[in-house]
């Protein structure tokens, strides 16, 4: 389902047009600042409702205005040719589909599924804990709509959860305990059923290009498994409201959910030990591309659906070698966009039908 054009008013530093995007491939040439990000950026808010660089639609609004929109055609396997639409006024945003308005972001999954590469990705190999959950909860919600809802319910009962006891009104707490373990049990054996699949991907990807064999990634669960003779199994709802209870003092004094699986931690390992704090920056952000490769890889194996994938300034920091391997690993996808600096051999990786476009200030030109 390749985007056709994209149409921006308002948005970021992009000139207000439409850009024909009917090709397999596409490069965006220019200097830092020109606005080849703000396309990638464009691109993936009509794919999902939101930003892959800020959370927050006001800083996508360009300086001086209040109001943007974003609008992309886009091809179906039928042939049929869609349209989805996003307008922010006054600070509220609307979403049609095909003409029909939208109430909830989740209902643009598997529309124009996109996987995105960035500099930022760095932070699920070297961020906080919350940052690898991420992109497991990413990946996870690209393609299940049940587990997005799971996990806004879990969220949602850890806030509730947390303003009582700041609160010190504790008369509720039985009942959220009993939400929280039925809620964060599915997510905790989602999230391990997920990286289970997700390891058989990425450790021969890491191999391939590196050399390097035993990496994986290792997700340590809040609620720790229990022992049995045929290996670790889940715990029980009961078990988890037991260990809620036990530890419900603690959570009084800091006034704060301290268990749960917003405390679960991801590592990457090498035959069983820590790998990144020895890890060359190289190595590191090498992990970091080839998890976006493995994240599309899966989706496409779980779904049978080839993604989108959104590539912005991602091989900067690899040598030549690595370029090459990482190039000829990409999985199929169903279109691909990627950003450029003048300087950078794109020549060697455009392929029949490219298009190329030069970005400044901006604005936009076909070469």
């Amino acid at each position: 389902m390749p985007f056709l054009s994209l149409s921006v008013y308002n948005f970021r530093n992009l000139q207000n047009a439409s850009i024909d995007l009917l090709s397999k491939e596409v490069y965006f040439i220019g200097e830092n600042g020109q606005g080849k990000s703000n396309i990638l950026e464009a691109l993936y808010y009509c794919a999902y409702g939101s930003s892959f660089r800020t959370g927050h639609d006001t800083e996508i609004v360009r300086h001086g205005e209040s109001d943007f929109s974003v609008r992309a055609m886009y091809k179906e396997e039928s042939g049929s040719t869609r349209m989805i639409s996003i307008v922010s006024q006054g600070g509220k945003k609307t979403i049609e589909k095909n003409g029909k308005r939208i109430h909830d972001r989740k209902e643009l999954i598997n529309t124009m599924p996109c996987v995105v590469f960035c500099h930022d990705d760095l932070q699920f190999v070297v961020g906080e804990p919350g940052d690898k959950r991420f992109l497991i909860d990413q990946s996870l919600s690209m393609y299940d709509v049940l587990y997005i809802d799971v996990l806004r319910r879990y969220n949602r009962i850890v806030k509730t959860r947390n303003a009582v006891l700041k609160e010190h009104s504790y008369d509720m707490l039985d009942v959220y305990d009993r939400q929280l373990a039925e809620n964060g049990l599915c997510i905790q054996k989602k999230r391990k059923n997920m990286i289970f699949q997700f390891n058989q991907i990425f450790g021969e990807l890491y191999k391939t290009i590196s050399g390097v064999e035993g990496l994986s990634i290792s997700y340590e669960p809040s609620w720790k498994e229990k022992a049995d003779p045929l290996g670790p199994v889940f715990p029980e709802k009961d078990d988890i409201v037991e260990l809620l209870k036990s530890k419900r003092e603690q959570d009084k004094i800091m006034e704060i959910t301290l268990t749960g699986p917003h405390r679960d931690r991801i590592h990457f390992k090498r035959n069983g030990k820590p790998f990144i704090p020895s890890a060359s920056t190289g190595q590191r952000r090498l992990i970091a591309l080839l998890l976006r490769i493995a994240q599309a890889v899966f989706y496409t194996k779980v779904t049978g659906v080839k993604p989108i994938l959104l590539m912005d300034d991602v091989m900067l920091e690899l040598d030549p070698e690595k370029r090459q391997k990482f190039t000829s690993l990409l999985p199929d996808y169903d279109q691909l966009f990627c950003t450029f600096l003048p300087g950078e051999p794109y020549e060697k990786y455009r392929r029949s039908g490219t298009r190329i476009f030069s970005l400044e200030k901006g604005v936009w030109h076909e070469q």
